[in-house]
């Protein structure tokens, strides 16, 4: 029998480096201009990739995770941007679904809705991301986590007691940095709890394929003003810790 093999993807190094550096047995293929790495987490087979930044990327980097290395699941865990007010820098949203906030072929379709498919929101993997839920509920305990990040640096992005939550998550080729975009987003879909460039295309791509898929967001940032200040701090400090922890506990 075949065994199951999970990709693993994140945008930017910083969000899945933690992540190869305890991979094991590693084989590293060149596709596209990624570099796809093979190996195993425990026992558990898996290749990572990190897809860069925007919808297509991550739409071609994880066609070639279905097409090429057979990927049996997909995982995607990166940082994002708080849209609801209770999101805190620090937290992480585990997605119920996604929705591309800025798709819109309006008269023709509803606003968001994917043409051909009549979808606008895409249901991740329930089971998978129940137990990710868990595993982050874990690892947010304040013991642990002070154990894996000092206690400078989470004071440093205010993280005191950082919560993991299920839901909604928009996804669009736009960096969130003023209020009005944020405050926009908020206006047409109040229940979004947060803001990236990828997950919806992931998620549109596993559907089409019938490949369940589960995208996990660590809050950088609150999508303001000061995003790009905090962004850039937390990925180089924060991220790479989370990632390496979350999914370490989901397999080793």
């Amino acid at each position: 029998m075949k065994s199951k093999i999970i990709g693993i993807m994140g945008a930017i190094p910083q969000e899945i480096d933690g992540i190869i550096a305890v991979l094991h047995d590693q084989v590293k293929t060149v596709i596209g201009n990624r570099t796809y790495y093979q190996g195993k987490l425990g026992k558990q087979e898996v290749v990572l990739v990190y897809s860069r930044i925007g919808k297509v990327a991550a739409a071609t980097t994880v066609s070639a995770l279905l097409l090429h290395f057979h990927v049996d699941e997909v995982i995607f865990i990166g940082v994002a941007g708080g849209i609801a007010p209770h999101i805190e820098v620090g937290d992480v949203v585990v997605a119920n679904n996604l929705v591309q906030y800025d798709m819109d072929v309006s008269p023709l379709r509803p606003k968001y809705e994917i043409p051909l498919l009549n979808k606008t929101y895409f249901e991740s993997c329930e089971s998978r991301s129940k137990e990710v839920v868990e595993h982050i509920t874990a690892f947010l305990a304040p013991s642990v986590l002070k154990e894996c990040i000092t206690k400078e640096e989470l004071s440093k992005f205010a993280i005191t007691q950082p919560k993991v939550y299920y839901g909604t998550i928009a996804s669009g080729d736009q960096f969130f940095s003023t209020n009005e975009q944020k405050e926009g987003l908020q206006k047409a879909l109040p229940h979004v709890l947060c803001v990236e460039m990828e997950g919806a295309a992931v998620a549109q791509v596993c559907y089409e394929f019938a490949i369940p898929f589960t995208v996990i967001r660590t809050i950088s940032d609150k999508a303001n003003q000061e995003a790009h200040y905090s962004f850039e701090s937390f990925v180089e400090k924060i991220s790479l810790i989370y990632g390496r922890e979350i999914i370490d506990r989901l397999f080793v």
